[in-house]
């Protein structure tokens, strides 16, 4: 599987984020803790918004090496400033290592990014990629599941609707996989972000999501970590969500529910909701 990293809040340097943490998530792209395989070397990327952009796209450079020895990366990392940004260290589930397979997907304003799997994939590829408005499957560059899941979302209405239209994809995945005898077709957790907000969703078909995390508000963690020279700098409405924590400080990590989702900035359902696939 794959480990990523999801920011939004007040514009930081990306090194401090990517980099400067004890457990960082390029040292999880060696010494993951929590994941399926210890190492995710099969590539990598990262994709941020700049602030004031409005409506405009987000950069995305991607590679197929492993993001621990990427110079490019430590370059770009050390100059960009961004008040949102993924990055995305992968392990291929079986589909090839190149750059069009490699996280974050974007479309327009959109970024996407995935770890997990639809299971027997290639038995439900065909009948997924039928799915997709085919004013969008031109559109569609790689082999992974992840990105179809994408462009899955976006035909039931990601633009106007962020949860319902990542619920009717789970569905319809859900529906199909079961049509065609996958007892558990599906296993997600996936951040997704239109540059304005960034929304976060952990599910799996049985019941056993791969790890997800959220950092607790940055005025508490003041607070507790009164230390920490960056959260001075940060406002309260800052949040990181991570596939596993990039440090270990008391106070600062919850573990994001079975089934549930999160918005930064927050909304009124407070840190997290629930998550219900929706029949298409």
């Amino acid at each position: 599987m794959c480990r990523w990293l999801a920011y939004a809040g007040s514009p930081v340097l990306l090194d401090d984020i990517l980099y400067k943490p004890a457990h960082s998530v390029i040292d999880q792209s060696l010494h993951s803790k929590l994941g399926v395989e210890t190492t995710n070397g099969d590539g990598f990327g990262i994709g941020w918004y700049e602030p004031g952009w409005g409506d405009a796209a987000p950069a995305i450079v991607r590679d197929i090496g492993p993001a621990w020895n990427n110079r490019n990366l430590r370059e770009i990392a050390g100059h960009v400033r961004s008040p949102l940004f993924f990055a995305h260290v992968r392990a291929s589930t079986g589909t090839a290592v190149q750059q069009s397979n490699c996280h974050p997907f974007r479309r327009g304003r959109w970024m996407w990014m995935h770890n997990g799997a639809v299971a027997d994939f290639d038995r439900l590829r065909r009948e997924m990629c039928l799915a997709v408005d085919p004013a969008l499957f031109s559109s569609i560059e790689g082999s992974t599941d992840s990105e179809v899941l994408f462009y899955l979302a976006v035909t039931f209405g990601l633009d106007h609707d962020v949860p319902g239209a990542v619920a009717r994809m789970a569905g319809f995945v859900e529906r199909l996989g079961k049509d065609h005898g996958v007892e558990y077709p599906l296993q997600m957790t996936i951040a997704v972000s239109d540059g304005r907000r960034l929304w976060a969703f952990r599910y799996s078909s049985r019941g056993r999501s791969r790890s997800l995390f959220y950092s607790t508000r940055a005025e508490t963690v003041r607070t507790l970590h009164p230390e920490m020279a960056l959260m001075r700098e940060l406002s309260d409405d800052t949040r990181l969500v991570v596939s596993e924590p990039v440090g270990d400080l008391p106070g600062v990590w919850n573990e994001m529910p079975e089934a549930s989702y999160t918005v930064v900035p927050a909304g009124d359902g407070g840190d997290h909701m629930p998550f219900v696939p929706q029949p298409v």
